[in-house]
């Protein structure tokens, strides 16, 4: 492909982003083929020659999209969102043209001063402590991969702390406990098993009616773990778990943390954007006693995926647990202590200038534009909620502070409730109008309805409730 060709091709493929993503709605959002299909329809073997561009894209639409789920259509109610827009589109498209690998700063310093600088930003546009920011004496951000990533970075940052460096001897990782409730992100436990602590390590604390973490419930499992002669280590508290939306109570969680000298993440993947508008701050409570947070743009923001913010209040033992430096990587600007080199603050060494994409977002959109989306999908989630608590073929069965509404249908027993909370999920899932999805709340099926997507407006919502009633 010549340049001349780039151009022109380029100029078709942005027309037809903008036509598939203004015409989102107007596809089901759920895919309806069955396993094997995008393959089946596709050449056995790599061509031999080039094929015209046309040609590829061509396949694109008679292939690939109708293998698509619709992660951006206006009836995207699942998992939770995976938002983008044009300005950070734009600046992946940058990123890529770009080419750049940022492992350091001597490889690109722009790459990794931009990474700092926005980092900064999204920690004043949230609100977050002082002690999160790159000036500060033990502090700094960086952009991650996923929430996942985060998690095992604060994981492998704890247990050199714990361990005093001594990751590979037998009797220190070994011995090493963590914290998190049933709630918690499956990513506490992946992480631990990656670190070479053990899913058995990990200790499942209490959670209450409102499926937050006890803290009394913490210091009793604490307690006992020291008394059995094992290091307690690592704490997660969650800021808006995945299946409930649920708040561990991170003030008290974190005085705990304090007292036994337990490294504490909070993990406000989805929740923490929410601190773009100032009346939701209250999803920053106790932050000031971690010693990690990450939340995630790429969910609530209107930033592609993958970027996630991750900021430590103590980045020796960040440095220390993934800093390796053979001679090849070695700079006079970084061995002068004057310059971030982020290979140090991730798992992989190589990594994407992906801050072009939060920066051209903040720019291009403005935060009153997401403050505005984001002030949208809480109120279109407790006029939902009003709904449902109005039926009494429903019931909410989990506290709805922002955008997420847990519900169930109701029934004689538990196992009928459940039965037809299923059933109407696999019925609204059907239906290509909208998707959701099921998780368990204390034995209890949960249809879990999260407002969220960009595109999504009050039509939208409505028209899920009137299926959710038909269906019902």
């Amino acid at each position: 492909m010549t340049a001349d060709e780039f151009r022109s091709a380029g100029h078709a493929l942005i027309d037809w982003i903008a036509d598939h993503l203004e015409g989102s709605g107007d596809r089901d959002v759920a895919s309806a083929l069955a396993p094997g299909d995008v393959r089946a329809a596709l050449a056995e073997h790599p061509p031999t020659e080039p094929e015209p561009f046309d040609a590829v894209m061509a396949d694109v639409e008679r292939v690939v999209v109708p293998g698509i789920t619709g992660w951006q259509h206006p009836g995207w109610f699942a998992y939770f969102p995976a938002n983008n827009s044009y300005p950070s589109i734009l600046g992946e498209l940058l990123s890529a043209g770009l080419g750049v690998q940022g492992m350091s700063w001597v490889t690109s310093p722009a790459c990794t001063e931009l990474e700092t600088l926005v980092l900064d930003w999204m920690l004043e546009l949230l609100d977050l402590p002082t002690r999160f920011r790159s000036t500060s004496e033990h502090g700094g951000g960086v952009i991650q991969g996923s929430a996942s990533e985060a998690t095992l970075v604060a994981i492998l940052s704890a247990r050199h702390r714990a361990t005093e460096g001594a990751v590979n001897a037998d009797g220190d990782t070994t011995r090493l406990v963590a914290y998190a409730t049933d709630q918690a992100h499956s990513s506490v436990e992946k992480g631990l098993r990656i670190a070479g602590i053990g899913a058995e390590r990990l200790r499942r604390v209490d959670h209450d009616e409102r499926f937050a973490m006890r803290p009394d419930a913490l210091a009793t499992a604490v307690r006992a773990d020291r008394g059995a002669g094992l290091v307690p280590f690592f704490v997660t508290s969650s800021h808006g778990t995945t299946s409930s939306m649920a708040f561990d109570p991170t003030p008290e969680i974190g005085q705990i943390c304090r007292r036994e000298h337990l490294w504490l993440h909070v993990d406000g993947a989805m929740a923490g954007i929410a601190a773009l508008a100032p009346e939701h701050r209250a999803v920053n409570a106790g932050l000031e006693l971690a010693d990690s947070y990450c939340t995630n743009p790429h969910k609530w923001m209107g930033v592609n995926f993958d970027c996630t913010t991750y900021w430590t209040a103590d980045r020796a033992h960040l440095l220390g647990a993934l800093s390796i430096l053979p001679e090849y990587l070695r700079s006079a600007a970084a061995e002068s202590g004057a310059v971030i080199d982020y290979r140090d603050w991730q798992i992989p060494l190589g990594r994407r200038f992906r801050a072009l994409k939060l920066w051209f977002a903040i720019r291009c959109t403005g935060i009153e534009q997401f403050r505005s989306m984001i002030r949208g999908h809480v109120a279109l989630a407790q006029e939902l909620a009003s709904w449902v608590d109005g039926d009494d073929r429903f019931e909410i069965v989990a506290p709805h502070p922002l955008s997420l509404v847990c519900l169930a249908r109701t029934g004689e027993t538990t196992e009928v409730a459940n039965r037809r909370t299923d059933e109407l999920i696999d019925g609204v899932n059907a239906s290509g109008r909208a998707f959701v999805t099921r998780t368990v709340l204390d034995g209890r099926s949960v249809l879990r309805v999260s407002i969220g997507a960009r595109a999504t407006t009050r039509d939208h919502v409505v028209a899920l409730w009137d299926l959710l009633r038909e269906l019902a």
